[in-house]
C-alpha cells in the first residue's frame, strides 16, 4: 500500500506543501495575546507565523501562541520569525513546537548554510537535542525533525537581492521569503513604502521569484492585505502572507469610530 499522505494542518502536510512549491497563504502576528491568535488559526489560514524579531512576544507568549495555534478546528501550523540567524533562538523556536523558521537578514549564501544547519541535527546540522514541546507536536527523532520543519531564509538586503541565486542553492533551504519593507529601503527608498522605487522594487521582486523557482524551492512574500497576497500569488509566489494582528486591529478600530462618529452627526 502507498504511505498515507499526512493529515491535513500538521507539520508533515505544511512542510510537504511548501517543499511542493503549493500556494499556501498565512498570517501574521506581533501580539502576546494567545487568545487572539487560537481565533485568527481556526479561520482556514495555513499557517501563522510568529514575529519574534519586532513583534512583541517574548518565549513565554511565543511557547504559549504555538500551543494556541494547534488548537482543536486549526487549519494551521505556527511558523517563527526568528530574532536573528543564531542556533539558540532558533533552537529554542523549533523546541517550542514551531514547524520552521524564517531567518532573518541573509545576505549570503553561507548566512543560508549558517540558518539550515541551526535547524537540523547532527551530522547535518548544529541543532542542539532538547525538542520539550516539539517531541510532542513533530516527534522526537532527528529525521522526524528534518522531514517536518522548514528553514526559509529572507532576503530583504541589496546585498541578499546580489546573492539570491546563491542562496536559493542552498542544500537544505526550504524557500526564501522576502521581507518588503527592509527590502524597498536597501533600494533607496525614502521609507518602507516609497513609492518612488515601485519599478526597482518589482524587478527585484521578479529576479527573486525567479531564483527560487529556478532552485525548485518555495518563494514567499509579506503583504499588506489579502489583495495583494493574491496578486503576488498570480504573479508566481508560492506562498504569501497577510498584514498583521497589531494592523488589523487599528484599521478595524478607526474604521468603527469613523462609523460611529458620521452616524451621531460628530463627522
Amino acid at each position: 500500500m502507498p504511505d498515507a499522505l499526512p493529515e491535513p494542518g500538521t507539520p508533515a502536510a505544511f512542510a510537504a506543501a511548501l517543499r511542493r512549491r503549493e500556494r499556501l497563504v498565512g498570517y501574521w502576528s506581533v501580539l502576546d495575546s494567545p487568545v487572539s491568535t487560537e481565533r485568527i488559526a481556526r479561520l482556514g489560514y495555513d499557517y501563522v507565523a510568529l514575529d519574534a524579531q519586532h513583534g512583541l512576544i517574548e518565549y513565554s507568549g511565543l511557547l504559549a501562541s504555538l500551543t494556541a495555534i494547534d488548537t482543536k478546528g486549526s487549519t494551521a501550523v505556527g511558523l517563527v520569525r526568528a530574532e536573528a540567524n543564531d542556533p539558540a533562538p532558533i533552537g529554542r523556536a523549533l523546541d517550542a513546537g514551531a514547524a520552521g523558521v524564517i531567518v532573518p537578514l541573509i545576505d549570503t549564501a553561507q548566512d543560508a548554510a549558517d540558518a539550515v544547519a541551526a535547524v537540523r541535527y547532527p551530522p547535518h546540522g548544529v541543532r542542539s537535542y532538547g525538542p520539550m514541546r516539539a517531541a510532542l507536536r513533530i516527534g522526537p527523532d532527528p529525521a522526524e525533525a528534518h522531514a517536518q520543519t522548514v528553514v526559509l531564509a529572507m532576503i530583504e538586503t541589496a546585498q541578499g537581492l546580489a546573492n539570491v541565486t546563491d542562496i536559493c542553492a542552498t542544500p537544505g533551504l526550504d524557500g526564501i521569503y522576502i521581507g518588503p519593507s527592509d527590502l524597498r529601503i536597501a533600494l533607496g527608498g525614502a521609507s518602507s513604502t516609497d513609492p518612488a522605487l515601485d519599478e526597482p522594487f518589482e524587478r527585484a521582486l521578479d529576479t527573486i521569484r525567479r531564483a527560487a523557482e529556478q532552485a525548485g524551492v518555495a518563494a514567499g512574500i509579506h503583504t499588506a492585505d489579502g489583495a495583494t497576497a493574491a496578486r503576488r500569488l498570480a504573479q508566481g509566489f508560492t506562498f504569501a502572507t497577510v498584514s498583521s494582528d497589531l494592523t488589523h486591529l487599528e484599521q478595524i478600530a478607526r474604521h468603527h469610530l469613523a462609523d460611529a462618529r458620521t452616524a451621531g452627526g460628530q463627522a
